[in-house]
C-alpha cells in the first residue's frame, strides 16, 4: 500500500498503520540519527522519540505524501534539542584548527561515521543534512533554525576536515593494497 494512504489511516488513530509506518522508516530515521548526533544510544532515543511525537502530532501533518520529510524534521527538532540542552551550539561557529588532521595512530582503521564524529555537532547536523539526506541549503537552514550562510560554512568546513581525516585513511588503504 503507498505509504500516504498508511499515513491518512494512522492519522485516524489506527495503531496498525502507525506500526507499518515505524516499520518502513525506522531504519533510514536511526541511521540518520546516528550520523548526526554520533552515537547509537542517543541516536536511538531520539529516533524513538521522533516516532513518540509523530503518533501525537500526526493529526496535524496536512500532506500525507510529504511523512517523510515531516518525520526528518521532526527529528532534527529534537537532536537540535539535546544539542542546546547540552549547549553545544554556542561555539558551533568556531572550528578547532588544532586538532590533528589524522588520528594518532594513522594505521588505526577509519569509517566515514568515526570521521564524522571528529566534525562539532552543527557541522556534522549540515553535513549530513546536505550528503546522505540530499536536502539544499535553504531546507538545511529552515530544518536547523541557523542562517543560509552559516550552513554553507558548516557544509564548507565540514567536508574540508573530513577530507583531511579521511585523506589519511585513503592513504592507508592504498599502501595495504600495494602488499
Amino acid at each position: 500500500m503507498p505509504e500516504h494512504l498508511i499515513v491518512l489511516l494512522a492519522r485516524e488513530g489506527d495503531e496498525d498503520a502507525f506500526a507499518d509506518l515505524v516499520r518502513r522508516r525506522q531504519s533510514w530515521l536511526r541511521n540518520l540519527m546516528r550520523r548526526a548526533c554520533g552515537e547509537a544510544a542517543l541516536a536511538d532515543d531520539l529516533a524513538q522519540q521522533a516516532f513518540l511525537t509523530a503518533w501525537r502530532k500526526l493529526p496535524q501533518l496536512r500532506e500525507p505524501a510529504r511523512f517523510g520529510v515531516w518525520l526528518k524534521r521532526l527529528a532534527i527538532n529534537l537532536w537540535l534539542q539535546e544539542l542546546r540542552a547540552k549547549d553545544a551550539l554556542r561555539d558551533a561557529g568556531e572550528v578547532d584548527e588544532t586538532m590533528p588532521a589524522a588520528p594518532a595512530d594513522p594505521t588505526a582503521t577509519m569509517d566515514l561515521d568515526r570521521a564524522l564524529a571528529l566534525l562539532p555537532a552543527a557541522q556534522r547536523l549540515c553535513v549530513v543534512l546536505s550528503y546522505h539526506e540530499g536536502m539544499t541549503h535553504p531546507e538545511i537552514a529552515e530544518a536547523t533554525g541557523l542562517p543560509n550562510g552559516t550552513v554553507k560554512s558548516h557544509i564548507r568546513r565540514g567536508t574540508a576536515r573530513l577530507r583531511e581525516i579521511l585523506s589519511a585513511y585513503r592513504e592507508i588503504s592504498s599502501t595495504e593494497g600495494d602488499r
